[in-house]
Formats: structure tokens, sequence, C-alpha cells
């Protein structure tokens, strides 16, 4: 059963969540989170995922990999944070998790019960919206725990901020 949502409640502020890649739509998506939280009195989380390498046999390889994209998580959540803060009054909350990004969401929805909506960006490419909205809108959205709000990857600053 999922965790009963807390974020209407008082001392609760609505979370919107943002999954941060290197994918140029996750721009979008973090461009209108930001100005939604702000606008709403809400708040931000920034999710990035280090999806495991392939070299768990070799321990010391698996350990300066992890160690290193770990690094490297640290450093692209700081930079998409310091966007968030260029676009909004508002101090995002950074989260890095290990595993697969849909079970890693879900874990992380259910850890946090103020979490109130999942904003994912879409892809312009001609092959379809991007993994991650494929994997979380066709299969079981109609029993995810929060609702995704998939924001085109093709909407410019001034159309998401016209609709903020």
């Amino acid at each position: 059963m999922a965790t009963p949502r807390r974020s209407s409640e008082e001392g609760h502020r609505r979370k919107f969540l943002v999954v941060i890649d290197d994918t140029p739509e996750c721009s979008r998506a973090l461009y209108y989170a930001a100005r939604r939280a702000e606008h709403s009195g809400g708040a931000l989380v920034l999710l990035f995922v280090i999806v495991p390498g392939e070299f768990q046999h070799w321990v010391g390889v698996e350990n300066i990999m992890r160690a290193e994209a770990a690094e490297e998580a640290e450093t692209i959540l700081g930079r998409f944070a310091d966007l968030a803060r260029r676009w909004a009054n508002i101090e995002p909350e950074l989260v890095i998790r290990e595993g697969n990004r849909a079970e890693e969401i879900l874990k992380l929805i259910d850890e946090d019960p103020d979490i109130a909506v999942l904003v994912l960006g879409a892809s312009v490419e001609t092959e379809g919206p991007g993994p991650l909205v494929t994997q979380l809108v066709s299969k079981g959205s109609g029993t995810f725990p929060v609702p995704i709000t998939v924001v085109p990857g093709s909407l410019d600053d001034a159309a998401i901020a016209a609709i903020t």
C-alpha cells in the first residue's frame, strides 16, 4: 500500500520531484517544477539516480567507479540546483540514489509523504517522449502514487512561465 500523502496537512508543503539526468528535456521539467513550487508555496526535490555499473565482480574497480559516479552526481545536481535558484526563489532538496531509476523514484515517493507531484520532461525526438516517461507513464500509471506532470521538451521559458 502506498504511503498516504501529507502535503496538504498543517506543517507540510507540497513537494515537486524532478528526476535529474543528462537529457535536454530535464531542464524544461526543472524550470516548470521550480516555478510551480515557488508560486504555490511548495518545495522542490531533485533526484539523481546512479545506475549501477557492470563491473560488480571486480570490487576495486566497482568502488572506484561508484565514487566517481557519486562525485559526478553531486556536480550535476549542484548545477541543476543553481538553475532552480536562478529561476525561482527556492532552495531545492538534493537526493542521490543508486539503483534502477523507476524503482528509486517509487522508493523516494514512498519514503517522503510530502512529495505530491512527479515532474518529467518529454523528449522532442521522434522516437518518443524518452525512456523514463515511457516506462512510468505507460506501465501502471493508473496505480502510480502521485500525479505525473509531463512537460513537453519543446516549451521555452516564456511558454512555461505563462502556465506556471
